[in-house]
């Protein structure tokens, strides 16, 4: 039976085999391809010159023209919201010495090496010196329903399912509610206000998360129907651990998720699935994100501590749908022979992919130091051993 990328990608999340595994790139803004990368590929498979449009400033996220979409097989589309129309906090990229730099609507500070640059990184925290409520109270927080962020939803969305036959992955406003919060206080200081100012981190997370409520409610009124997967994303760890005990993320996390996934599938007008992003060595909260109702996990951090793919297949594919860890971007995928890269996709198509609850994507973007050989190499190895038989 041939399936659409639509069927294809909806029977793997239902825990069932389709033709072949499913293929994203480019369907969210951790599934992408950094620009300098996308336009060697481009050269490389000879498809013509054409201004890179980037569609996460932050990562230098190239979107992948129809082109390479037709050519490759890709079947996951990016429906994200638009710009505000009201700048707020957000400053357009500036120069200063020898950096680009900026600030999101959030007010958070972020800046790329003029020369040789491949993304921003973070270097301000708007609210690193703030500890009271009356502080959270008068900051100027961005408006999740400004209109101009809907205007090309439903456009979008309708044309990808309707039209193309893909599914897509509804974006959201920002980053997650804990990563938000870490990110606009400081890691240090919001990790110290968890335990030593609990009821100021509790306000924080719980501002957070009514704004993205507040998101999710309009974004899935506007697209509808036919929305599949709806994207969320912390990172709750680093390569080797988790960020805080088990204990203090049920205490400080855990209810802050299960209130937004239970809103959004709420709302939705039709079944979806949560798509939940966290890098690192996840392994001992997968239990609890599953309960907090999270169907997707992405990525699989294959070269974590304890995230071997053949044993998190047994003990939880039947629970949730790995979508990404089809290939080490760390180390395989920019820096391995073509072999390696083919040894390394095989083995992990083999441990992932029985009984559908998987969706090839590499672990997170693909970065800019990627030859266009390694990603092909990947490409061909998802062709000739992504088929069910």
């Amino acid at each position: 039976m041939k399936y659409t990328s639509f069927e294809r990608v909806k029977t793997a999340l239902e825990h069932k085999e389709p033709d072949r595994v499913p293929f994203d790139l480019g369907g969210s803004v951790l599934t992408g391809i950094n620009r300098h990368c996308y336009t060697r590929l481009r050269k490389y498979l000879g498809l013509p010159d054409r201004e890179i449009q980037i569609y996460d400033v932050m990562q230098q996220l190239a979107r992948i023209d129809e082109d390479m979409i037709e050519l490759l097989g890709i079947d996951v589309r990016c429906v994200d919201p638009e710009q505000p129309s009201k700048k707020g906090l957000a400053i357009e990229p500036y120069i200063e010495g020898s950096y680009y730099k900026l600030k999101d609507e959030w007010g958070i500070g972020w800046q790329m090496p003029i020369d040789k640059g491949h993304y921003y990184d973070m270097y301000d925290s708007p609210l690193k010196g703030a500890d009271s409520l009356e502080e959270l109270d008068r900051y100027l927080w961005p408006d999740p329903i400004d209109f101009a962020r809907f205007t090309t939803l439903k456009t979008r969305a309708d044309k990808f399912v309707y039209e193309d036959k893909k599914a897509y992955i509804l974006g959201r406003q920002y980053a997650g509610i804990w990563e938000t919060a870490l990110w606009m206080s400081g890691f240090e200081k919001f990790f110290c206000d968890m335990i030593l100012n609990p009821s100021f981190a509790h306000c924080f997370m719980d501002k957070i998360t009514e704004l993205k409520m507040r998101y999710w409610e309009k974004a899935l009124e506007v697209v509808g129907e036919n929305v599949l997967v709806v994207s969320e994303a912390d990172d709750l760890a680093t390569q080797n651990s988790l960020f805080c005990s088990l204990d203090l993320y049920k205490e400080m996390v855990y209810p802050y998720h299960r209130k937004l996934f239970d809103f959004i599938k709420k709302k939705a007008k039709n079944k979806v699935y949560i798509f939940y992003h966290t890098c690192g060595a996840i392994r001992p909260i997968i239990p609890l994100l599953i309960e907090e109702g999270v169907d997707i996990l992405n990525p699989v951090q294959v070269n974590a501590a304890n995230m071997d793919t053949r044993s998190l297949k047994q003990e939880y594919g039947k629970d949730i749908t790995f979508w990404g860890g089809g290939v080490d971007t760390q180390k395989i995928l920019p820096f391995g022979t073509h072999e390696q890269v083919k040894d390394e996709v095989k083995r992990r198509i083999e441990d992932l992919s029985k009984d559908g609850g998987f969706i090839f994507a590499a672990v997170h973007n693909i970065q800019s130091d990627v030859p266009p050989e390694n990603f092909i190499a990947m490409w061909e190895t998802l062709q000739a051993y992504g088929v069910y038989k």
